[in-house]
C-alpha cells in the first residue's frame, strides 16, 4: 500500500486546488529512494556531502520493514530525527554505496588492438594503450542479489556488464554510453558492446524508453536519443544482421516514445512543424540531488516549485545539466531557478531524431521491409523541413534552439548548434561554408585548448570555460565529413588541441576527467553541482577516435597557437612541418 501513498496525496491535492501549483507524480513509486519523508529527513540533514551517495545506498533488509522501523522513529521525534540517531538508522538499515556492483575484466579485452599501430607520435600511443587499459578498471558486472531482491537497490538490474563514465557515476548512462561504444569497438570489444546494446533494448522493451541512468529514481526521464546510432556503429564492426533483426521493433519502440511524450507543434507563417523537446512532468526534487533542488525552491513562491522541479528534470533529460542554454529567455536568466528546458526546441535533439529515422529507414531496407523503410524516410523528410524552417538561420550560417513562449531563436553560440552538421542531417550542399564562417565570426577557433561549451559565465558546469568530450566530437566530426579541404583541416587543428590539452592533463594527473576547463590553458573543469569526476568513460571514447582518425598527423609536442581565421591558411604550412618533424 505505501507505493500508492503519492496517489492518495495527488488526489487530495487536486481537490484542494492548489492555485498555479500542479501536483506532479513522483519519479519513482519507491517511498525510499524517490519521494517520502524518509527521502526528505535524510537528504535534508545533509548526512553526506554529495545526494547522489544516500540514494545509491542499497537496504540491509526489505524496504517495507526499514519504512516502518523509519515511521516510528520518525514519530517519536515529532517528524524531525535528531542528525545523530538519522545517522546510526541509515547505518543499521543501509550498506555501503557500491555493494550491489562487483569489478569486471571484459572477456573481449586483448592486449594490443590494430588501431595503436596507426598513431604516429610514441608518447600519444603509450597514451592511447594505456586508456585502453582503462576499460577494465570501469567495467562492471551486478551481483545476483539485484535480481533476486530488486526492491533492496535503487540499481536497475541489467543482465550484461557494462562500462561506467567513473567517479560518482557507477552505474551507466544512457548518452554517454554511446562515446564508449565508440572507443571499445575502437578496442576491438565488440561482444562487450553487444552486451550493453542488449541492457538498453531490455530497458526499452521493460520501460518503452531507455532512463537517464541505470537507477530507479532516473526511470521517468530519458537522454539524447542515441540507442539506434549505436546498433549503426555495432553493425558497422560486426554485421550482424541477425541482431539487428531480433531489435528493430524495439528500436521503433524507442523512437516512439519520443513522438507520443516530447513532441511539440512550433507554428509558423501559417505552418505547423512537428519537433521534440525535453519535458519530464515527475515532481519532487531529484532524489540524487535533492537538498539542494529543495533549497532553490525555497527561493520560489509555493505554487512554483512543482513547476521548477519538473524544468530540472528537463535539464537532465537533455544531457546539459545544467546551461544558460535552459536560462535564457526566462525572467531570471542568471539563476537556476529561472530554467525552462521544456519552453526550448533543442537543435542537437532532433539533429539526432533525424539521424535515428534515416539509420531507421537503412536499417528496414536492409532487412526487405520496404514499407517501414518508405516510412522513416518520410519522417526524416518532415524532421529535416521543420529543422531548416524553425531552427536554421541562413544569415549566421548555423541552427539555433527555438524559444516556444518568445516565438524566436535562442543565437547564443553553443557546439550543439552544429549537430545536423555531424549528423548528416541538411540538404545545403553549402552548409558546412556556413559553418565554418559561423565559427570563425564566434572566435570559436581563436580556443586553444577546446571548444568552449558556450560562451556565458554561468557557474554552471555545461558553460564556459567548460569544455566537454563529446561536443568537441560534434564539431569535429561535422567539418570533417565535409567535402572543403579548409574545413577538414580546421576539423584536424580542433583535434590537435584536443588531444594536447587531454595529454597534458594526463601527463601531470595521470587521470582523464569528465570535463575540462580551457580558460587558462587545459585543467581539469569546474562549476554545477558536484567536483569534476576522474574516468572517465566517454572523454577516453572521444580520444581514441581522434587518434584512430588523425593517428598519423597528431602530436604530444608544445601547444600551437590556433591563429585568426582569416590567417588559417598560412597556419597549414607550419602545422604540417610540425608534424614531420616530430615524427
Amino acid at each position: 500500500m505505501p507505493g500508492r501513498t503519492w496517489k492518495l496525496c495527488l488526489l487530495l491535492l487536486l481537490g484542494l486546488g492548489l492555485g498555479s501549483q500542479e501536483a506532479l507524480p513522483p519519479p519513482c513509486e519507491s517511498e525510499i529512494y524517490c519521494h517520502g519523508e524518509l527521502l526528505h529527513q535524510v537528504q535534508m540533514a545533509k548526512l553526506y556531502q554529495d545526494d547522489k551517495q544516500f540514494v545509491d545506498m542499497p537496504l540491509s533488509i526489505a524496504p517495507e520493514q526499514v519504512l516502518q522501523t523509519f515511521t516510528e522513529l520518525s514519530r517519536d521525534h515529532n517528524h524531525s530525527i535528531p542528525r545523530e540517531q538519522l545517522q546510526a538508522f541509515v547505518q543499521e538499515h543501509f550498506q555501503a554505496k557500491g555493494q550491489e556492483l562487483q569489478p569486471w575484466t571484459p572477456a573481449d579485452w586483448k592486449d594490443s588492438p590494430q588501431f595503436l599501430q596507426k598513431i604516429s607520435d610514441a608518447k600519444l600511443r603509450v597514451w592511447a594503450g594505456q586508456l585502453h587499459q582503462l576499460w577494465k578498471k570501469l567495467g562492471k558486472k551486478m551481483k545476483p542479489e539485484v535480481l533476486s531482491h530488486p526492491e533492496r537497490f535503487s540499481l536497475i538490474y541489467s543482465e550484461h556488464p557494462f562500462i561506467v563514465p567513473g567517479g560518482r557515476f557507477v552505474e551507466f548512462y544512457y548518452w554517454d554510453s554511446y562515446w564508449v561504444m565508440e572507443g571499445l569497438l575502437l578496442s576491438e570489444m565488440a561482444e562487450t558492446v553487444k552486451g550493453m546494446l542488449q541492457n538498453f533494448l531490455d530497458l526499452v522493451k521493460t520501460y518503452g524508453h531507455v532512463p537517464n541512468g541505470g537507477r530507479v529514481y532516473y526511470l521517468q526521464r530519458s537522454q539524447p536519443p542515441l540507442l539506434t546510432l549505436m546498433m549503426d556503429c555495432y553493425l558497422t564492426h560486426t554485421n550482424d544482421t541477425t541482431f539487428l533483426q531480433e531489435n528493430i521493433e524495439t528500436l521503433a519502440l524507442e523512437l516512439d516514445f519520443w513522438t507520443k511524450n516530447r513532441t511539440v507543434s512550433v507554428s509558423l507563417e501559417g505552418k505547423n512543424y512537428l519537433l521534440n523537446r525535453y519535458y519530464v512532468p515527475y515532481g519532487g526534487p531529484r532524489p540524487e540531488s535533492y537538498s539542494k533542488d529543495a533549497e532553490l525552491a525555497d527561493t520560489l513562491p509555493e505554487g512554483d516549485r512543482e513547476a521548477l522541479w519538473a524544468e530540472l528534470k528537463a535539464g537532465a533529460e537533455s544531457g546539459w545539466d545544467f546551461s544558460s542554454r535552459w536560462l535564457i529567455g526566462g525572467p531570471n536568466p542568471n539563476s537556476l531557478s529561472g530554467i525552462r528546458t521544456s519552453k526550448l526546441v533543442p537543435v542537437d535533439l532532433n539533429a539526432f531524431l533525424c539521424q535515428a529515422e534515416e539509420l531507421m529507414s537503412k536499417f528496414y531496407s536492409r532487412l526487405g521491409n520496404d514499407s517501414q523503410a518508405t516510412k522513416y524516410r518520410t519522417l526524416r523528410a518532415q524532421r529535416l523541413a521543420a529543422l531548416n524552417a524553425v531552427l536554421w538561420d541562413e544569415e549566421t550560417g548555423a541552427w539555433f534552439d527555438y524559444d516556444l513562449e518568445n516565438k524566436k531563436k535562442n543565437q547564443e553560440f553553443y557546439p550543439s548548434n552544429l549537430t545536423p552538421l555531424w549528423a548528416g542531417c541538411f540538404s545545403d550542399p553549402g552548409v558546412a561554408d556556413k559553418a565554418l564562417k559561423y565559427l570563425e565570426d564566434s572566435r570559436i577557433l581563436t580556443y586553444q585548448y577546446g571548444i568552449p561549451t558556450s560562451l556565458q559565465k554561468t557557474g554552471q558546469q555545461w558553460d564556459f570555460p567548460n569544455a566537454w568530450a563529446p561536443l568537441q566530437d560534434l564539431v569535429i566530426r561535422g567539418l570533417a565529413k565535409a567535402p572543403l579541404p579548409r574545413a577538414q583541416e580546421v576539423a584536424f587543428q580542433l583535434a590537435q588541441n584536443w588531444i594536447r590539452t587531454n595529454f597534458d592533463v594526463y601527463s601531470q594527473k595521470s587521470a582523464m576527467y569528465e570535463k575540462y576547463d580551457i580558460s587558462n590553458g587545459g585543467q581539469p573543469g569546474g562549476g554545477g553541482e558536484y567536483e569534476v569526476q576522474e574516468g572517465f568513460g566517454w572523454t577516453n571514447g572521444v580520444v581514441l577516435m581522434l587518434l584512430d582518425r588523425y593517428g598519423d598527423r597528431l602530436t604530444s609536442g608544445a601547444q600551437l597557437a590556433f591563429l585568426e581565421p582569416h590567417c588559417l591558411a598560412a597556419t597549414l604550412l607550419p602545422s604540417l612541418l610540425f608534424s614531420l618533424l616530430s615524427r
